[in-house]
């Protein structure tokens, strides 16, 4: 068969599959059984499964040829490193949740709706990050960003659920308009939207393009959680189912960031320290991150201030690798964020398992509060060893992966031999130091000898739920211990970044 047809069927199977997996499940509704819903799940489960099989072909023929370049009418596809990295970290992201809320959602209501909504995001996220065309870019994002919404605003019969949707939706929009109008301000400069294009012609538009490219950063920034675009992230991750909380905080701020730099790649050609930029707001969202996740009482809202921090670390590595030319700052930042998703991923699954124990399971939809983990590890050990793992490993200490994308990333800071770039370095160590002071009492509270009343009388944790926290917990020790195995991965992601910057 052409690989071609694969690249097709990746792209357009998860928006195929959506109505197909809600129309499953609400006929069955409607006639009163459960066997549609059952279906529905499976289905879900089993089309993200396709997906990855998909994903191997692709690969296989990219390999074999190089970056695979798709054109549909005006549409172009391009599928490289960084395009295989965002489809891998989202698919297998994706199938732990949809895993770990097959239990989880069972009792709530437009269940069938959410395994709908949650396809439509992964399908979205990786139109996404391999479309070629700015336009289109901007598409799959709103795309993206609609399905998100709702997700965010799944428990619509409570008031903060439906306020974090609104501010959600607000500063979405706002995003977008700023996105559009950089878009806008580009094609009045080159007359397409085509990416290649627009690459070549750049150095004769002057600083009106320059204009365009900081619209962008503003733009995308906000789903990105750049600080002071940061202000929705921290409701939405909360009031999100958890499975949602994990999408949003382990691929979607990641999704924008990606936007971001795909757009920014246009400018390679511009002098403009793009770079410094992104130095800055990296300085900037982990100093606000790692302060606001201080204070804080709810598991899941420092868990959403901590991915502020993160990105920050991110934002480092690719600016130390566009300031200074550095793939290892360029392959930092992708390690990193393949570390985060992981690692956040695991954080809010386990919180939200422990979250289903304590509440959810009794009807109750109640936050998670740090004092509610008092002596958790004596009744749940496996969720509460799996959620010290992911804090600790967050806050990047060996031996786990969190260590060692930070250290990669730090490592390039260094190999600037700017004595400015390693005032930054010892600024990002401090604070990731900083970071233990709200991820180590998380630990402290489930290994306490008292236990909390949520906790005793708190029910039993289906097997199901549990699988992704084995999985991922082994995932994040594995490639701690073994961080070369993400070579491949992090330095062609990084060279498909690097070579629109520099050639």
């Amino acid at each position: 068969m052409d690989p071609m047809i694969y690249f097709y069927i990746l792209v357009g199977l998860p928006l195929v599959a959506s109505p197909i997996v809600y129309l499953t499940g609400r006929l069955s509704i409607r006639r009163g059984g459960v066997l549609g819903i059952s279906l529905a799940r499976a289905l879900t489960i089993f089309f993200l499964l396709v997906e990855m099989g998909l994903l191997a072909l692709v690969l296989q023929s990219a390999i074999q040829t190089g970056s695979v370049y798709m054109a549909v009418g005006e549409v172009t596809l391009l599928f490289d490193g960084i395009g295989f990295l965002m489809a891998a970290v989202v698919l297998v992201l994706g199938l732990m949740v949809a895993l770990f809320s097959v239990p989880y959602m069972t009792d709530e209501r437009n269940e069938e709706k959410f395994f709908a909504l949650l396809l439509i995001t992964i399908g979205s996220i990786i139109g996404l990050v391999m479309s070629f065309d700015l336009f289109n870019l901007w598409v799959w994002f709103e795309v993206m960003a609609i399905s998100t919404y709702f997700l965010v605003a799944f428990y619509n019969e409570q008031s903060a659920s439906l306020e974090a949707g609104v501010k959600y939706l607000v500063q979405s929009a706002v995003g977008s308009a700023l996105v559009l109008f950089g878009i806008a301000i580009l094609f009045a400069q080159t007359g397409t939207t085509d990416m290649q294009s627009i690459w070549m012609l750049t150095p004769e538009t002057g600083k009106l393009s320059a204009l365009g490219g900081m619209l962008l950063i503003v733009g995308f920034g906000v789903k990105t959680a750049i600080v002071p675009l940061h202000t929705w992230l921290p409701d939405a991750h909360s009031q999100a189912p958890s499975g949602i909380s994990a999408m949003l905080s382990g691929i979607v701020i990641e999704a924008g960031m990606v936007a971001m730099l795909r757009s920014l790649s246009l400018m390679g050609k511009i002098t403009v320290p793009w770079g410094a930029v992104l130095l800055g707001f990296g300085c900037l969202n982990i100093l606000v991150g790692n302060l606001m996740a201080l204070r804080q009482k709810q598991v899941k809202r420092l868990l959403a201030y901590s991915s502020v921090a993160q990105v920050g670390y991110m934002l480092l590595g690719f600016g130390f690798s566009l300031q200074f030319s550095l793939m290892d700052g360029a392959s930092g930042g992708f390690f990193h964020l393949i570390t985060h998703a992981m690692m956040k991923g695991l954080a809010f699954l386990a919180a939200g398992a422990l979250l289903y124990a304590l509440y959810l399971s009794k009807g109750e939809h109640s936050p998670l509060m740090i004092d509610d983990l008092n002596g958790a590890s004596r009744k749940y050990p496996l969720v509460a060893f799996a959620l010290s793992a992911a804090v600790l490993g967050l806050g990047g200490l060996p031996p786990f992966a969190g260590f060692m994308s930070k250290w990669q990333i730090l490592a390039a800071g260094v190999e600037t031999q700017n004595t400015l770039m390693i005032i930054i370095v010892i600024f990002a160590g401090l604070n990731s130091v900083l970071s233990l002071a709200y991820y180590a009492p998380i630990v402290n509270h489930m290994y306490r000898r008292e236990v909390s009343s949520a906790v005793e009388a708190g029910n039993r944790i289906p097997w199901l739920m549990v699988v992704p926290l084995v999985i991922f917990t082994l995932a994040i020790v594995i490639v701690g211990v073994w961080p070369s195995s993400m070579i491949f991965i992090t330095q062609n992601a990084g060279y498909s970044l690097l070579y629109t910057f520099f050639n």
